[in-house]
């Protein structure tokens, strides 16, 4: 007997197709929902990107009626302190300082300068390689921390040399260093010592998984990197401590950015190629690599605006190139906002803008710009700085100015990596959060992972459907559904239904979305034989509802930055379709669901059962993460970007969702 829930369907449809009054039209194997022919205009239903885009776009609207509103010193004061403490909140906290135990390495001498080869710790055993630009002559000199961007090479690349030949020839020394993931400091490294991935970004991301899991960001370790850097430079006797600055292109205008915002030392700053403002981020690239993207800072009203304001009355350069990926109105709305408050503060002379012709990099008038700015505000000698052709710079090669022995800090003794130092931040939570789970009650922990996920109330009742198709196959057919959640974002379903009855239906989740797996002959028709109806869906940013083809690596990673943004995560989205897909489906109380996943779709459905465990008579995950823990310290899981949820491990695990769902309900199957 065909349960009554599916008998609804069924008639449901029926009676579509006899009053005309939706496009149900059989499609031989269409098992798209979302596009279709309704009244001669093709309708297409936006992505779950695009919605999040917008959300961040009014957000962000309201943040600059706010700003407008500080006329005062002592306003913009008080918003400069929220927002500093909020900022360094977001980022986790910076680890308590210890010595640096910082040496020279190796000496290059130059025509005007000398180069020092430089090795110190920013936390204990984890190494830092930089190279220090030093005048000639003796005396304390001003000094500049030059953030690399995201090159390869990092310190060793031609724009970095540059920024370091052309400030120690204008009397003020700059020290280079490497980030994370960059020249001597790959974190990540393949059978033959070398750095496991080519891209400049790659392990960015990757670091950033376990970070995030662990409530940080790979900023926080960039930052702190930066920091101690500073602290270095104030160590030396021939470095003025009181006359710091900073500059760096692209990602190095990112890092330059961040620290000017957050370390009163910086007295003077010049970020380039990076700050636009979100909203036109949002509106032509989108969110850039992991550590471009703080967790909650568009939800809590910071924008790039805010990491120059933070700064004032301090000096500070916005340089910028006309065709720049990072959008120049952007740049210049940001400059507008910020000599705003420059202004207010008295002191509008102390913020400018160079606008140079070119592409995405630092310009020779760029490069002039910048080094005229420092002499200016740490040498006091207003003077221009002319303008030099490229190739009058000695640049050297990558391995006349490499710090360690082999190219590479982990190859150092007892080196720890930014997994090392992830996974004993695990460990130290891990300790914190056994005691606290064991006394929640089952409804506090509950509590608990509704707001871990940022799920206020999980549905309750089944959504609205809209029927939109159907497709016959052999012994059995799909019939095409719209489901209307309360998230605004519509959830394609297809509904396969063998021709005999059923008492059961499993939801299939999969990462590549709903037709992965939905042809003849495959995973779903296996079911479907057996006797089982299924319910194949597209959970917001899958399939039909995602923004072009995911990463083969780490997935639709701008979908994720752009709701890490909004303080938002994926894995709770993700929680919130299956739950109103689930109660679409046992509309009828005695219908059982099964709930199937691959992939990393099984961390959303261990949270969906959590949630609601009476809803599901079994969860079945196919080669899915079993835990957080184990992710943290894993260069291999390190690609499980998407499944992190911003400090979840602060709170609890997966392995602690088990108890709650039911141990006997859940079975994991490993794949080859």
């Amino acid at each position: 007997m065909l349960c009554s829930s599916l008998k609804s369907l069924t008639l449901r449809a029926l009676m579509l197709i006899f009053v005309g009054s939706d496009a149900y039209q059989t499609r031989a194997e269409d098992l798209t929902c979302l596009t279709r022919e309704k009244e001669g205009t093709k309708v297409t239903n936006t992505s779950w990107y695009d919605v999040l885009k917008q959300e961040a776009i009014q957000t962000l609207a309201l943040r600059r009626t706010y700003v407008e509103q500080l006329k005062t010193p002592q306003q913009i004061e008080a918003y400069q302190a929220k927002l500093r403490q909020l900022l360094i909140q977001q980022l986790g906290g910076f680890p308590d300082r210890s010595p640096l135990n910082g040496h020279v390495v190796g000496r290059i001498p130059a025509q005007g300068y000398h180069i020092e080869k430089i090795i110190f710790e920013s936390q204990p055993g984890h190494h830092v390689t930089a190279n220090l630009y030093v005048p000639e002559g003796v005396g304390r000199f001003p000094g500049v921390i030059v953030a690399s961007g995201h090159s390869r090479t990092a310190k060793t690349a031609d724009y970095n040399q540059r920024f370091g030949i052309i400030l120690a020839k204008h009397g003020i020394a700059a020290m280079c260093y490497d980030p994370i993931g960059q020249g001597e400091r790959s974190q990540m490294l393949n059978a033959t010592g070398g750095p496991l991935h080519d891209g400049t970004t790659s392990e960015h991301f990757m670091v950033g998984t376990g970070s995030i899991l662990v409530g940080r960001n790979t900023a926080t370790y960039r930052i702190w990197d930066a920091m101690r850097a500073i602290d270095y430079l104030q160590s030396r006797d021939d470095i003025d401590p009181k006359r710091i600055g900073m500059t760096g292109c692209s990602g190095g205008g990112t890092l330059t950015s961040y620290v000017m915002a957050l370390d009163d030392r910086v007295t003077c700053a010049a970020p380039a190629c990076y700050l636009t403002t979100f909203t036109r981020l949002l509106e032509t690239i989108g969110p850039q690599d992991a550590e471009q993207n703080i967790f909650g800072q568009i939800e809590l009203g910071i924008d790039h605006p805010d990491y120059v304001i933070l700064r004032s009355p301090k000096p500070t350069l916005i340089s910028s190139t006309t065709s720049d990926f990072f959008d120049i109105s952007g740049s210049w709305d940001t400059f507008r906002q910020s000599k705003a408050i420059y202004t207010r503060m008295g002191f509008p002379e102390r913020v400018d803008l160079v606008e140079a012709e070119g592409t995405h990099g630092v310009q020779p008038e760029n490069l002039a710009a910048i080094a005229q700015w420092m002499q200016r505000w740490l040498l006091g000698k207003d003077a221009p700085v002319r303008v030099t052709p490229f190739s009058e710079f000695n640049i050297l090669s990558e391995a006349e100015l490499l710090c360690t022995e082999h190219g590479q800090v982990l190859k150092l003794p007892d080196e720890r990596s930014v997994f090392d130092l992830n996974a004993e931040r695990e460990a130290e939570l891990a300790r914190q959060r056994a005691q606290k789970w064991e006394q929640l009650s089952h409804q506090q922990s509950l509590a608990v992972i509704r707001k871990t996920l940022g799920i206020d109330s999980p549905a309750t009742e089944p959504p609205k459907s809209e029927s939109v198709g159907k497709v016959q196959r052999d012994g059995y057919h799909i019939d095409k559904f719209i489901l209307h959640s309360t998230s605004g974002v519509a959830i394609p379903a297809l509904l396969f239904q063998p021709e005999k009855s059923v008492e059961s239906v499993h939801i299939y989740l999969h990462d590549l979305g709903k037709e992965i797996d939905s042809a003849p002959g495959g995973a779903i028709e296996k079911l479907v034989k057996q006797g089982f109806a299924v319910l194949a869906i597209d959970m917001r940013g899958q399939g039909e509802t995602a923004s072009g083809k995911p990463d083969s690596l780490l997935g639709d990673w701008k979908t994720y930055f752009t709701a890490y943004l909004l303080g938002q995560s994926v894995v709770g989205a993700h929680a919130e379709d299956i739950l109103s897909a689930a109660h679409w489906a046992a509309s009828d109380q005695t219908r059982q669901v099964h709930l199937i996943a691959h992939g990393k779709s099984g961390v959303a459905a261990l949270h969906a059962a959590a949630l609601d465990t009476k809803l599901f008579k079994t969860v079945t995950l196919h080669n899915s993460p079993k835990s957080w823990s184990s992710v943290v310290g894993s260069v291999k899981l390190a690609p499980l970007l998407t499944t992190a949820v911003h400090g979840v491990l602060q709170a609890y695990d997966l392995p602690n969702l088990l108890p709650l769902i039911g141990n006997d309900k859940v079975h994991f199957v490993d794949e080859p």
